[in-house]
């Protein structure tokens, strides 16, 4: 039986999976977007960059998925994932690693993942109001990891023709772009998330492929909600039995 910290909860994901949240680490729509769009295959061996509580890696756990490595610069982030892993007897299918992914060198396996997730930071430090805790601002703010050090440590893990999916807002758009192919990673696929139809968009998934060719898919535009207010199909999809009681 797990303990849980004073700041803590456990959360249902649906089909029977739970996570350990708090206050520092929690989870928002962008990571759960991101675990559906990353469409992880079976067979994959995947990396969840800067993965905070694991939502990525538990999500993908709740199909049948090869090993998948969960990496966090703070401590208290990993800690909550053990948590999870024993709290679902995920046994070794999650391995939880504290490290920073600038020098991920002798800690994980280069060259060996077919999928890298990355839900980063979205704010250049400097920007915005900065939040109050640090592990807010490491979350938000591009302290520890900027999208060159994401790409850089992506291309170093991933094995030719593997991938890289990541979401940011659009505004940064031109920023992955130069910077995934910098780094030899080649933008493959864009999706832009609406709230509503003929609402601007507030966020870009992007696939890039390790020694890709150059070309680009757009996909439609995903839509959050209908007219009504109510959660359009095709999201209600992606959250599965999460979104009940959950809207």
């Amino acid at each position: 039986m797990i303990i849980l910290a004073a700041d803590e909860k456990i959360e249902p994901l649906g089909n029977n999976m739970e996570i350990v949240v708090s206050s520092a680490h929690t989870f928002g729509t962008d990571a759960i977007l991101l675990s559906n769009f990353a469409s992880i295959k079976r067979k994959d061996i995947a990396c969840d960059m800067g993965t905070g509580c694991g939502i990525i890696p538990l999500i993908w756990c709740k199909a049948e998925t090869n090993r998948i490595y969960a990496i966090d610069i703070q401590p208290k982030a990993i800690e909550q994932v053990k948590k999870s892993i024993e709290h679902n007897s995920l046994g070794e299918r999650i391995i939880p690693v504290n490290c920073d992914l600038r020098s991920v060198k002798g800690v994980l396996p280069e060259g060996n993942f077919d999928l890298v997730t990355m839900n980063p930071p979205y704010k250049p430090v400097g920007t915005g109001i900065e939040s109050v805790s640090e592990a807010e601002r490491i979350a938000r703010h591009e302290i520890t990891c900027t999208v060159d050090d994401a790409v850089a440590a992506a291309a170093k893990l991933l094995k030719y023709g593997g991938r890289f999916c990541m979401c940011h807002r659009p505004e940064r758009i031109s920023d992955i772009i130069v910077s995934m192919r910098s780094g030899g990673v080649e933008v493959k696929k864009l999706r832009f998330v609406k709230q509503t139809e003929g609402k601007a968009p507030w966020l870009v998934l992007v696939e890039g492929k390790k020694g890709g060719k150059s070309g680009v898919a757009v996909m439609p535009d995903l839509i959050m909600k209908n007219s009504d207010g109510t959660n359009t199909d095709e999201f209600r999809s992606m959250f599965g039995d999460y979104m009940d009681g959950h809207q």
